[in-house]
């Protein structure tokens, strides 16, 4: 195969530039290293060849195509050294005057048609090239780390970036192996941009004193499939990453609610509680190994009361054949007994509102979430409200519980805690189309490959039914007054018409 660009210049030998760097080779292409800092171009070669030789001994490579790879491999003195190649990506600090002078130094040596490409997460791809003669030629070629083990990379064109340029980044992404979206330049692009509602969220409900972090985590992952929680995904990737980011995207969109960060992980980066790779996070770490805390064990009951289920509550049916299932004691009069376990199912509504709705004794009164069928999910939410009574709060649980399946009880929330980070999540993503920031179909792709979700944000919505996501949204709305719970047009139109979310206008 013969590579879109012979020849390649990386500026920043780091682990972005090195995994960019091998992807290169691996495509066919002669690689430029260069870098600043004396003798980083010289490690980043040996790492190369190192990685190649492990390759070899895994029996993924023969040791002629190392010996090749290694031979496309060579180091640049000075950014004016990178004058042969048609392609220059740069992966250096993530500032936007460093960048730009380093862009109107390379533009002023290679060729009219070279393509420069830079690696940026966070900065306008159309600011980086104000300042070049030929702005045209500038793209963003957002990898993901580890490179060569995410196959995903953003395509960003600026607001002067000819489409030509894109259409080659793109053909040489999938020669890499790679799976290309297409992004315009907005703060975060793609997956940055539609990973704000995961994290943000949850550091509100952690904020609130809904649950603690192992539990959020915990239920995240076992009624929405996540790989790793919330907490375990920011102890992973660090605050000193993260919460730039949230910053960031945030500023740039001049305050949305939608990405206001959290105070949360402010203070603790302040105070160097980063993540795993300090060994103190939002867990502490022992030999890289995280001290999660046992759950709560079920309470004893002797004996439980009877169960009455409010006439508004989500999936009734399913509800009252969960009961069936577990050998509870059904109520079905118009009104709860005196002795009564009072059970709601909101959507986006908390507790303490549908007991005060629907006069309801609020001590004896406790919320499920049914957003999803019981079936599709590895663990139950229970809610209580401020008034209810332990007893009543112990009495669901060990029902809820009796069938071995888990249980997590957690304290008043609008929407409990995957209604409202699922619903966040779908509703950014929702908006990035209605935006024009990507399709859906690249949204979808880039948020799957990228961030690692058990399915796209789209599909997610279409999953739970996008009326149903709008219920949450607008009660959500209703419980905290709060504009980062408003719906996008695009998913508010939908929902009202029936229609998917990938659904686009003719």
């Amino acid at each position: 195969m013969q590579p879109i660009f012979p020849t390649v210049g990386i500026v920043g030998t780091g682990a972005m530039g090195r995994g960019i760097a091998q992807m290169a080779v691996q495509a066919g292409s002669h690689v430029l290293l260069f870098d600043l800092q004396p003798g980083a171009a010289e490690a980043a070669r040996a790492a190369l060849a190192d990685t190649w030789q492990k390759l070899v001994l895994k029996n993924k490579l023969t040791p002629d195509m190392q010996a090749a790879y290694v031979a496309r491999v060579s180091l640049a003195s000075a950014a004016s050294d990178m004058a042969p190649c048609a392609l220059v990506v740069e992966a250096i600090v993530e500032k936007l005057d460093v960048k730009q002078r380093l862009f109107a130094e390379l533009e002023a040596v290679v060729t009219p048609e070279a393509v420069l490409a830079t690696n940026t997460s966070s900065l306008s791809v159309t600011a980086i090239g104000a300042a070049l003669q030929r702005p045209a030629q500038l793209a963003g070629f957002h990898f993901f780390n580890p490179v060569p083990l995410m196959r995903v990379v953003e395509v960003i064109a600026g607001l002067k970036t000819s489409p030509v340029v894109c259409q080659q980044l793109t053909d040489y992404a999938r020669q890499f192996g790679h799976t290309p979206v297409s992004a315009q330049d907005t703060p975060g692009f793609i997956v940055n941009h539609a990973g704000r509602g995961y994290g943000t969220e949850a550091l509100r409900v952690v904020g609130e004193r809904v649950a603690d972090f192992a539990t959020i985590d915990r239920i995240l992952k076992d009624q929405m499939g996540f790989r790793l929680g919330p907490f375990e995904l920011m102890d992973l990737t660090a605050l000193d990453v993260s919460h730039p980011v949230m910053e960031s995207i945030y500023r740039q969109y001049y305050d949305e609610p939608r990405y206001r960060p959290s105070v949360i992980t402010a203070q603790r980066l302040a105070g160097g509680v980063v993540g795993k790779k300090v060994g103190e996070g939002f867990y502490a770490y022992d030999n890289g190994v995280a001290q999660v805390p046992a759950e709560p064990p079920v309470p004893g009951a002797s004996s439980l009361p009877p169960v009455w289920v409010s006439p508004k509550a989500a999936r009734r049916p399913e509800i009252y054949q969960l009961l069936k299932t577990l050998g509870a004691s059904i109520e079905t009069a118009a009104a709860p007994s005196s002795a009564a376990l009072i059970l709601v199912a909101p959507l986006g509504l908390d507790v303490t509102t549908l007991a005060a709705v629907e006069r309801l004794d609020p001590s004896r009164t406790v919320g499920i979430d049914m957003m999803l069928d019981d079936t599709a999910t590895k663990r139950r939410v229970l809610a209580t409200n401020p008034a209810t009574r332990p007893d009543m709060r112990d009495a669901a649980h060990a029902l809820f519980a009796s069938d071995g399946k888990a249980v997590s009880v957690v304290r008043d929330s609008g929407g409990f805690v995957t209604q409202r980070v699922v619903a966040t999540i779908v509703n950014i993503a929702a908006d990035m189309c209605q935006q024009g920031v990507c399709s859906p179909k690249d949204l979808e792709v880039a948020v799957t490959l990228g961030l690692g979700y058990p399915m796209g944000p789209l599909a997610m919505g279409d999953r739970i039914g996008p009326t149903n996501v709008l219920e949450i949204l607008f009660n959500m709305q209703t419980v905290y007054g709060d504009p980062r719970y408003r719906p996008s047009p695009w998913l508010r139109r939908r929902g009202a018409l029936g229609l998917s979310l990938m659904h686009e206008e003719a």
